[in-house]
């Protein structure tokens, strides 16, 4: 097959500034390539990157773009520009795999192949203006049911296939993990950072005891952060708390982050984000590396964590949050090491179901499906 890969206009691919949609697909793509498909791969420029090049037999080609705006309306229309620009270099293809918002109603059949739109995000009124893509990818079945809710019509165009995870489990084991929580993600009030420090202030006396925490992720605007000023007050909240807390910043070497993940015995993820979230990577990579995650109730982690089984879930929605997620950290806190071990463990064995190559696998079969009508 010739497929050809669209990601947006505020991250480039390779994901050197990351980008969970960015990993994904910079991952699937190889693993196309790998199996003897055709693969290009449309992403936006940056100084450091070529124009074109060649990357594990996938041929990238980048689109000015720009770095991501604070403004809603600013987004829609850089991404609008950016995927005006994109349509005009279009290559022929069996299938063109697209997560942006405009290039979908900007293209339809024909020599870019089969539309294939992959929603990464709860649906904002624009599922009916994709009528005429061949599917509509959702990525959890909590997407999948918004997209139904917006576009009844469309249903026999909706699939779930899950984000793959963006590299291969390490089962050497064998890592040394301190009592530490570990928060990875754009520090950004959607991510439920907020939420979090109140609980940690929440504590009763000498619950976090020998454990610290740590915050990895930009909070730069343009990297999808809230800003310098919500930095700022989150680490003067944090200080508040009482907690031992590490402000890492921005880390995206997977090297680096998988270090992170291998150190930490515990994974925070309160995310907030009820239309915002689709199936969140950073959880799943906390898994594979067998570090137990800590999330809210929203319905994308039902698709992969089970609360006390493969991780902790909190009620974020309860009338108090903060206060529900201190007293799920105080529970969680007080199990012995032996007990955390084994929630981690049967984590990573989660996490394979979303191995690159399954998950590769699962997308070249509906592609096939889609070229056989």
């Amino acid at each position: 097959m010739k497929i050809t890969i669209v990601t947006g206009a505020f991250f480039p691919v390779p994901p050197i500034l990351g980008g969970a949609v960015e990993k994904v697909w910079f991952a699937l793509g190889q693993q196309f390539a790998t199996r003897g498909h055709e693969v290009t791969h449309l992403s936006r420029a940056h100084p450091d990157l070529a124009k074109v090049e060649e990357i594990d037999g996938v041929q990238h080609r980048r689109v000015p773009g720009s770095p991501q705006p604070r403004s809603i309306v600013r987004l829609k229309l850089l991404d609008l520009i950016y995927s005006w620009r994109v349509r005009r270099i279009l290559p022929a293809a069996d299938i063109l795999v697209t997560n942006t918002f405009w290039l979908p109603i900007l293209v339809r059949a024909g020599r870019p192949g089969k539309l294939y739109v992959h929603v990464q995000r709860g649906p904002k009124g624009q599922m009916r203006w994709y009528s005429h893509a061949s599917r509509l990818c959702a990525v959890s079945r909590a997407i999948a049911d918004d997209i139904l809710s917006e576009a009844p019509q469309l249903r026999e165009k909706v699939r779930v296939l899950p984000n793959a995870l963006p590299f291969p489990i390490d089962h050497t084991g064998g890592a040394t993990r301190d009592q530490t929580i570990l928060f990875v993600g754009r520090v950004h009030p959607e991510k439920g950072i907020e939420l979090f420090l109140r609980a940690l202030a929440e504590l009763p006396s000498g619950v976090l005891d020998g454990w610290k925490v740590k915050i990895v992720g930009p909070h730069e605007i343009a990297l999808g952060g809230g800003g310098e000023d919500f930095l700022r007050s989150m680490q003067s909240l944090g200080r508040k708390s009482g907690a031992r807390i590490e402000w890492i910043g921005k880390v995206f070497e997977q090297a680096d982050l998988t270090a992170q993940y291998r150190s930490a015995q515990l994974f925070i993820y309160p995310s907030v984000a009820e239309t915002g979230e689709a199936l969140p990577v950073a959880p799943l990579e906390a898994m594979a590396n067998e570090c137990a995650p800590i999330v809210s109730a929203l319905a994308c982690f039902r698709d992969y964590i089970v609360d006390g089984v493969n991780g902790f879930v909190f009620d974020h929605s309860a009338p108090d949050p903060a206060g529900a997620l201190a007293g799920r950290l105080v529970q969680v806190l007080q199990l012995p090491a032996d007990a955390i071990r084994q929630i981690g463990n049967a984590a990573q064995a989660k996490a394979e179901e979303f191995s690159v190559e399954t998950v590769a696998s699962l997308y070249l079969e509906d592609f096939e499906s889609l070229l056989a009508k």
